[in-house]
């Protein structure tokens, strides 16, 4: 059954309730998003519009929890924040860090916004907060002298960026002798509150990971600027250029670089301390070497960590976070989710190993993500789409999440069908 047959279940597919329900809620998705980015963009007009067709998204919520009104008072905008105040805008929500709008004018020292938010009742709460929970503030990161590297160790002479990131740029660069790569924030971002604090972030996930199938982190900068996270330099690239350059993989080979791929999620989403990637997409699959027989995750820049009380926990967290092409239908919709949007994207993957071309090529990111959260998912065509294979990858993108299988289950799965492959191969050597 194709994914724009399997939502019909309990109601026909001409209901008129179901689809007018259906529209609501896709023409909701797109309003979240969209006044998010006018706030950002400083339109006070398009910011104005969306909320006369709906005032509620004025209460719209980013994936770390912040309203428009955050994004306004960050930034300084004026009359996008007197909109919003005007049509109902909570001046004292709280993000995930539990600051207010007014916390973060203060962090960014964007005077004429703590005036207004002041005037309208704005109090300072949260980490950056001038009046919440007055108690010493613990060190940025504990225990550095393990990992603290002195950046007159690190050889930019012969460097040369290999990518970038999202605050910054990736270089390859030389750490007493040792090819490394080095992500370094960029110095126009090296003041900002928030970049600060997902970069520590980045690092303190970093530093608790040890695995075959994990980039290894190496150290930090980060008691001068520009900050830096150094990390194993791994030369045969990402995945995406790889298959960019080669096409799709036999089936052997694509099954190979799956179970890396599930060894290091597996690893990541092992209980009760489960990393959440986010983000994971063939640019951020890399290369051990050239030969391409070994294969790493990296770029935690987006991942959570979260400490699991119960195996059937779904976390709070919404929002469209990650790379469009490969997100979980849950994650665009900003609905609850758990580790099993991981399990979405590994699926994405694996279909663009077999297929050679990324999933929904022909939809641009964006609206391939929202085709996908309407149910549809990729045509298969290659030949080396096994039947097991095909049921496999099905099931890692169901749009039921909790119908998705575990990595530990996929990688008993994918070795299963790594003994079949072989088998059979071995079996037409025979034949001819």
């Amino acid at each position: 059954m194709s994914g724009s047959e399997g939502g019909s279940s309990g109601h026909s597919a001409g209901d008129p309730s179901t689809a007018a329900e259906k529209k609501k809620e896709k023409a909701r998705v797109s309003k979240t998003s969209l006044i998010l980015w006018h706030a950002h963009q400083n339109d006070a007009v398009a910011v104005r519009k969306l909320l006369e067709e709906d005032p509620s998204l004025v209460h719209a919520r980013d994936y770390d929890n912040r309203t428009p009104l955050h994004v306004a008072s960050l930034h300084g905008w004026i009359e996008v924040a007197k909109c919003l105040i005007q049509h109902g805008a909570d001046v004292n929500a709280q993000d995930r860090w539990n600051n207010t709008p007014l916390a973060d004018a203060e962090g960014a020292k964007k005077y004429a916004m703590i005036e207004l938010l002041k005037s309208y009742g704005g109090l300072s709460y949260g980490q950056n907060g001038s009046h919440f929970e007055p108690k010493p503030v613990p060190p940025p990161l504990p225990n550095k002298c393990d990992w603290e590297i002195d950046p007159s160790e690190l050889d930019f002479s012969t460097s040369n960026i290999i990518g970038k990131g999202s605050f910054g740029e990736i270089l390859k660069a030389c750490w007493r002798g040792t090819p490394v790569a080095v992500k370094r924030i960029l110095p126009n971002l090296s003041d900002d509150r928030l970049v600060i604090q997902d970069f520590r972030h980045e690092v303190i996930l970093l530093v608790k990971l040890r695995h075959p199938n994990i980039v290894q982190f190496l150290g930090a900068v980060t008691e001068r600027k520009p900050l830096m996270l150094i990390t194993e330099y791994l030369r045969g690239g990402d995945l995406h250029q790889c298959l960019k350059e080669k096409g799709a993989l036999s089936p052997s080979t694509a099954i190979n670089f799956a179970l890396d791929i599930a060894r290091g999620m597996a690893y990541l989403h092992n209980e009760p301390n489960v990393i959440i990637h986010r983000d994971l997409k063939p640019r951020n699959v890399l290369l051990v070497n050239s030969s391409a027989d070994h294969l790493k995750v990296g770029d935690f820049g987006l991942s959570k960590l979260i400490r699991v009380q119960n195996s059937h926990d779904v976390y709070k967290m919404t929002g469209e976070t990650g790379s469009y092409r490969y997100m979980a239908p849950e994650v665009f919709k900003h609905r609850k989710y758990d580790k099993k949007v991981d399990v979405f994207s590994f699926a994405m993957i694996l279909y663009e190993m077999l297929e050679g071309d990324p999933p929904m090529s022909h939809y641009e990111p964006y609206e391939a993500a929202k085709y996908v959260a309407e149910g549809h998912r990729p045509m298969f065509r290659a030949k080396g789409y096994t039947p097991q294979l095909r049921e496999l990858t099905e099931q890692c993108w169901a749009a039921d999440m909790n119908a998705r299988p575990s990595f530990l289950e996929i990688l008993k799965r994918l070795e299963k069908i790594k003994e079949s492959i072989s088998s059979d191969h071995h079996w037409h050597l025979f034949a001819s």
